[in-house]
């Protein structure tokens, strides 16, 4: 049954417009396949910052988390724990040596040509693993996020799924067709400062309107004690399974592609106090919401946990502020959607279109061949998603897992290991994607004991340090790289370190002169 109310369906259509018109000005400023790819690397540390916080969180902040936490309460709290302590480490130690090496490495614009001019490849080996395993992890992930924006239609408005799933697709493959990599950048920007307002507004009313903070916690307390234990039910491998998550990090390269983009490393670490502090509130407001929206429920509860924030929103505020609201996990779907499919296709253009078969052709034609292969990437998406059999939980866990396993250690010894080797980078992918797919096989053959205890993201573990392994035996076990290879390596360590200098010079000037003044 349609529930078209009037301030909802405004502000919805008011908010697809605002992200059409950033679209259609991005095209302004978007003329070849750099600028389409990664903004011809021209991102501020705020657009930087905010562009990789948004990506990543995607639609699971605002429904799978909270909705986790409704039925598990703090038990789920170590998975935020390891995405702050994983989102760190990933800003700390990949985003200044991807920034510098990738433009070192032939100015690479997709992972796939890093790893191939890393290593001086000119085969195609590496380059078709590497992008196979990014398109079909990627494709999964996209799905689940065209799924997101399914439901929140489907429970906003009453529309069935499949119209629900087409409009959601439609909006997100045209601005990201039209405007690229600009486009999605600026768009993160507007949504990620959405999504971080709707989560601060959304638990703090729900606490006001049930007597407060203090009386919220002790009738949490009150009905059930398990819901603020965060060790209540928690086995050493759900514990583990849950942890993992953070190594995933070094892996998603929707994220660490907002590396490539940032105009200077001298950005990066004010652009990594802004994420990390953004990530932190965002994510204790999607617990606040499970929490709160637990007790808030408790004599009704509901029938789908996802859709608490949804339920919430709807409930606690006037039509138009909902709609605001609502269209923050609009944002968080798109952001990490535009994310991926843009990557799916850009690869494909420039390791397979421009990189073998058309070699010669034009600025404008592989621009137009990534607008024309993003739609393509993304029927293929949404075809998954019109037939979903998990929940968005499940599906970004094994999404999330399949890149961390097979990139993140590839990325890592790339970017650190002076010997690694490309025979190591092949197999490494390889490893870790396959431990990630298979796992699903093998999973139902354990004690359903200890099925029960592990969560979506333990084969992570198995995936990435089995990965680790492969790399390291397989690059000693191999030639040494040749000197041109060992020459950029040192060039990327020499210039970083070059700026670094400058940086805590600059620095030293600067409080040495307000010292003077103060004096």
């Amino acid at each position: 049954m349609l529930n078209l109310e009037i301030p909802l369906v405004i502000t919805f259509v008011g908010y697809t417009a605002i992200i059409m018109l950033i679209a259609y000005l991005s095209t302004r400023l978007t003329s070849n396949l750099s600028d389409y790819v990664l903004a011809g690397r021209r991102l501020s540390g705020p657009v930087t910052a905010l562009g990789a916080g948004a990506s990543d969180m995607s639609s699971w902040l605002l429904m799978a988390l909270p909705g986790t936490v409704y039925l598990s309460g703090l038990s789920m709290i170590w998975l935020p724990i390891a995405l702050i302590v994983g989102a760190y480490c990933n800003w700390r130690f990949i985003a200044k040596r991807l920034r510098v090496y990738t433009e070192v490495a032939g100015d690479s614009l997709t992972i796939p040509e890093f790893l191939c001019n890393r290593f001086r490849d000119h085969g195609y080996s590496l380059r078709i693993v590497t992008s196979l395993a990014i398109i079909i992890f990627f494709t999964f992930y996209s799905a689940s996020g065209f799924r997101s924006g399914a439901l929140l239609l489907n429970h906003t408005f009453g529309l069935d799924y499949l119209p629900s799933l087409l409009i959601t697709a439609a909006v997100i493959v045209t601005y990201t067709t039209i405007g690229g990599f600009l486009a999605v950048s600026w768009v993160d920007f507007f949504q990620g400062t959405l999504m971080f307002i709707a989560l601060l507004i959304v638990p703090l009313v729900t606490a006001l309107h049930m007597g407060g903070f203090i009386p919220t916690v002790e009738n949490i307390n009150t009905i059930s004690a398990i819901h603020l234990d965060p060790f209540e039910n928690v086995s050493i491998l759900g514990f583990l399974s849950l942890f993992a998550w953070g190594f995933g990090y070094f892996g998603q390269l929707h994220i660490n592609t907002r590396f490539m983009a940032i105009r200077s490393i001298r950005e990066l670490p004010l652009a990594r106090v802004i994420c990390m502090n953004w990530m932190t509130l965002a994510l204790i407001g999607a617990v606040a919401t499970g929490l709160f929206g637990y007790v808030f429920y408790y004599q009704q509860p509901l029938a789908k946990p996802d859709t608490v924030f949804i339920a919430l929103s709807r409930q606690l505020f006037n039509p138009w502020i909902a709609g605001i609201l609502l269209s923050a996990i609009t944002s968080a779907i798109m952001s990490t959607v535009s994310a991926q499919i843009l990557m799916s296709a850009s690869i494909i253009v420039e390791d397979f279109y421009h990189g073998v078969f058309r070699k010669n052709a034009s600025n404008r034609e592989n621009l137009w061949a990534s607008r024309i292969i993003l739609v393509i990437v993304s029927c293929i998406a949404v075809t998954i998603a019109a037939a979903p059999n998990s929940s968005i939980f499940e599906a970004v866990a094994f999404a999330w897992s399949g890149l961390g396993s097979a990139f993140g250690p590839t990325l890592l010894f790339s970017l650190f290991w002076r010997r690694m080797t490309r025979p190591a980078a092949f197999w490494g992918i390889i490893t870790g994607a396959a431990i990630v797919l298979l796992w699903g096989m093998l999973k139902p053959l354990l004690p359903a004991t200890i099925q029960a205890d592990i969560l979506g993201g333990f084969e992570m573990i198995p995936g990435f340090l089995s990965s680790c392994l492969v790399i390291v035996l397989v690059s000693l076990r191999t030639p040494a790289p040749n000197e041109e290879v060992l020459a950029d390596f040192d060039k990327t360590v020499a210039m970083i370190a070059s700026e670094e200098a400058a940086m805590r010079s600059e620095g030293k000037s600067k409080g040495s002169q307000r010292l003077f003044v103060a004096t």
